[in-house]
């Protein structure tokens, strides 16, 4: 048994197919059967269900690559410790963040590491919350940054800083004459928002109530009364579509902030306080042994102070000082 063999049944048990976890392993298909064929010959069990075209991973199966993935993680910590003795700020650093902030933030974030840890490459990621828990997880990942709240068993999280929500609206709005806005206040205009999935959708809704209840609406009261509710696949998609007219939206403040957008198009306006927000945080396992690193990475994206860019638009509660 060796921890390639542990890695290919991990791996295939993740693909459900062969060849697509040989490619990912690196290897061959032959290479990659052979293996795992060995070590279920090994063990004496087998390990997955194999049919024409589908492969399912047995009951006893599910439970041994749950203990595999557990004997990679330390070997894999293993290897890490033994670096603890060399610069730990010498290695490379996988770092993921969602995807309503990793656009606004490593852009700033990546100069600041490059500058106090020039040794350091930072490999980046953007992705949704679910998939960088499970990347974090499987070592993919050494550090994610997302909303709170976030929880995970082993895994330890750092508030970075508070974001308050802002709306954006098309130049000259009706909304616009206000220095400061509330959510039912969003009804007279289609509402450009996330599709399901995205994090910062189900914030704006908690935070929102109104809003909430306009998507609880059937589609033919939506349409009589107020507004339809149009869904876009990301932040920069919807800035777009609010500069083209087609309705308003509500951001978190780092991705409305100057020089994101052409401010002959939008307007920004704030909340009413108390204004809705989310918290930013720094996640990471409790078995990674480069504190150095991750002390750096929560100091340089404090450093980085996105909110401070801006003029304050509100009072609202932020911890970035």
């Amino acid at each position: 048994m060796t921890l390639t063999e542990l890695r290919y049944i991990v791996t295939l048990s993740q693909e459900k197919h062969f060849g697509r976890a040989a490619e990912k392993c690196f290897v061959s298909q032959p290479t990659l059967s052979v293996a795992v064929k060995k070590l279920e010959d090994e063990l004496g069990i087998a390990l997955f269900e194999r049919s024409k075209g589908s492969i399912v991973v047995t009951e006893l199966g599910l439970r041994l690559v749950e203990q595999a993935k557990k004997i990679l993680d330390q070997a894999h910590a293993f290897k890490d410790m033994a670096q603890q003795g060399k610069d730990e700020l010498n290695s490379p650093l996988k770092v993921g963040a969602i995807y309503t902030i990793g656009p606004y933030l490593f852009p700033h974030l990546m100069p600041k590491l490059r500058l106090d840890a020039p040794e350091m490459s930072l490999y980046i990621e953007e992705n949704y919350t679910a998939v960088l828990r499970k990347k974090l997880k499987q070592c993919e990942l050494d550090a994610i940054i997302v909303a709170l709240p976030f929880n995970e068993a082993d895994v330890v999280t750092l508030p970075l800083y508070d974001e308050p929500f802002v709306v954006l609206l098309p130049k000259g709005h009706a909304l616009s004459k206000y220095q400061a806005l509330s959510s039912d206040m969003l009804s007279i205009d289609n509402l450009l928002m996330l599709g399901p999935g995205h994090c910062f959708r189900d914030q704006v809704l908690a935070a929102c109530p109104d809003l909430l209840n306009r998507i609880g609406l059937p589609e033919i009261e939506r349409e009589s009364k107020q507004k339809l509710i149009t869904e876009g696949s990301s932040l920069e998609t919807i800035r777009h579509m609010v500069a083209s007219g087609l309705g308003v939206s509500v951001l978190p403040m780092s991705a409305a902030m100057k020089g994101y957008y052409d401010e002959t198009l939008l307007d920004v306006r704030p909340f009413e306080s108390p204004a809705p927000y989310r918290s930013v945080a720094l996640a990471w396992r409790v078995t990674f042994p480069r504190p150095k690193a991750i002390d750096l990475l929560a100091t340089a994206t404090k450093k980085c102070n996105l909110l401070s860019k801006i003029d304050p638009l509100n009072k609202a509660k932020t911890n970035n000082a």
